[in-house]
């Protein structure tokens, strides 16, 4: 059945205290979405992040995300004061997020929140971790001893601890019990809050696509807990990491630094760690987009310690029979294959026997620098070449907003894009909604638009620019942007194409 939806991540939200939560807002996107005749809302990984403010490096792949709880209705509660959140500086409606602002100020407030609980609280968060014992305590004794440590990532902690000796743990676990509580506490309200959006999102009719990173990161509580899950030493430290190889984009290819599976243990344990992974995410989301699927099929390997990502090797990764293992212990699931990037045979055949949708990405028909996307017709990102069974994006996070890629492409592509949409006057925001008109027209079954696009936004709104550091993230939709005139048009343009 045709669909659409809106790819927007959370951060992304307008509303007070420095970044998009779960709070009112985020129940007048989904009214927003309903009213505007969509289905889904994506959004990016929501667990804490670590270095670099990303959402695909996270302190851990159960977890949420802090910043994401909405401090209005801790106040009501009665767990914080208004005058408390407003002393914070945690500026409404930003069109940037300051991270530095939002870590040095909004722990703060969890904090005395946290101080403020009841018995019958503290008794609820007891019940909530017995539920989560698979993750939760270890996650909560990682950022407690990450507090103690000044931050400092796990590999840097006296042996004791980084090598997980029991007696050290136990002490650490009686040492830092109301900090690990406090660290409880936190996805207690995450998860209660979510939960909560999540539910009034289903009930409005909108389902939620989550999106999942392939790999952890490299300092977070999964590799620190379960070392043998990944290809680590004895001293527990990584032997290969993962990235991508150089193409027309980045010459040294992309260093993403963290540790790979070891997939060999993972087949001796029937895909264990893997199946309950897959379990925690259908909680979560109605969808799930799986992040690099092509991982699974071959995997990247480059040496720890290498300066790029020149010399790596690609190496077989668990190919078909880990989805047989997640279906046969869970059933059928949900999943978007992320299928972008280096394409091969093996990769479109475990894509095709899964029986996923895979991605394609509109930009990508027309962009001469991509080598999988050259302008020729057999180009399977041009919309006559899609199957029913995929998913169009104008462009997802990584690239450029619609606008701002139309403003960067070269004069021949720009004419062949024309040519394609039959649209030659010099209008670039004509043109934007041209190119949406197209993916929503397109033969895939579901075609998901950035918010962004829809807004006709130039990349002052882009989310993120691969290998890069430091200004990625941050952009926040302007409190006024969804009128009445832009759900009316998007529920014309989804009516017409019998989304």
């Amino acid at each position: 059945m045709r669909k659409s939806g809106v790819l927007f991540p959370v951060f992304s939200l307008p509303g007070a205290y420095g970044i998009g939560c779960f709070s009112k807002e985020a129940y007048k996107f989904v009214d927003f979405l309903a009213k505007s005749g969509q289905s889904y809302w994506q959004m990016l990984p929501i667990g804490p992040t670590s270095y670099g403010d990303s959402p695909y490096q996270s302190f851990s792949t159960a977890a949420g995300n802090p910043y994401f709880i909405d401090l209005k209705e801790l106040i009501d509660e009665g767990l914080l004061k208004k005058v408390e959140c407003d002393r914070a500086k945690l500026k409404a409606d930003d069109k940037y997020i300051n991270y530095g602002l939002l870590y040095e100020n909004r722990y703060p407030l969890l904090k005395k929140a946290f101080g403020r609980i009841s018995d019958d609280k503290r008794s609820k968060v007891e019940r909530f971790v017995k539920k989560n014992k698979k993750w939760l305590p270890d996650y909560a004794l990682f950022m407690a001893l990450k507090n103690a440590h000044g931050g400092a990532s796990f590999m840097l902690w006296e042996d004791e601890l980084r090598l997980r000796k029991p007696v050290a743990i136990k002490a650490a676990f009686q040492k830092y019990a109301d900090e690990v509580l406090f660290y409880e506490w936190i996805q207690y309200e995450f998860f209660g809050q979510w939960e909560k959006l999540k539910k009034y999102a289903n009930k409005s009719g909108i389902k939620i696509i989550g999106d999942i990173p392939i790999y952890v990161a490299e300092d977070s509580a999964d590799v620190w807990a379960h070392p043998e899950l990944f290809q680590m030493d004895e001293d527990r430290s990584p032997v290969a990491v993962a990235g991508c190889p150089p193409d027309a984009f980045s010459a040294d290819g992309q260093l993403w630094g963290n540790p790979l599976y070891d997939w060999k243990y993972h087949k001796e344990t029937g895909y264990a760690w893997w199946i309950e992974r897959m379990k925690n995410c259908m909680k979560l989301y109605d969808v799930i987009r799986i992040d690099h699927f092509r991982g699974f099929d071959e995997y990247y390997s480059i040496v720890a310690g290498a300066k790029n990502a020149r010399k790596g090797k690609w190496k077989k990764g668990p190919g078909l029979a880990l989805f047989k293992a997640v279906k046969k212990e869970i059933g059928e699931t949900p999943i978007i294959a992320e299928d972008l990037g280096f394409m091969t045979d093996s990769v479109r055949k475990l894509v095709k026997d899964t029986g996923f949708p895979n991605m394609k990405v509109l930009e990508f028909a027309f962009d001469g620098r991509d080598e999988s996307s050259s302008s020729d017709k057999t180009n399977d990102f041009l919309p006559f070449n899609y199957c029913k069974n995929c998913v169009v994006y104008t462009g997802t996070h990584d690239n450029e907003t619609l606008r701002g890629w139309l403003d960067s492409i070269k004069k021949a592509e720009l004419a062949e894009v024309q040519d394609y949409v039959d649209y030659h006057v010099k209008n670039k925001a004509v043109l934007t909604r041209k190119l949406v008109r197209a993916a929503l027209a397109s033969s895939a079954d579901m075609c998901i638009i950035p918010m962004q696009d829809w807004l006709g936004l130039s990349n002052e709104a882009r989310i993120n620019t691969p290998s890069t550091i430091g200004e990625n993230w941050k952009w926040r939709m302007d409190k006024d942007a969804l009128t009445k005139d832009l759900s009316a048009e998007m529920k014309k343009l989804t009516r017409l194409y019998g989304r």
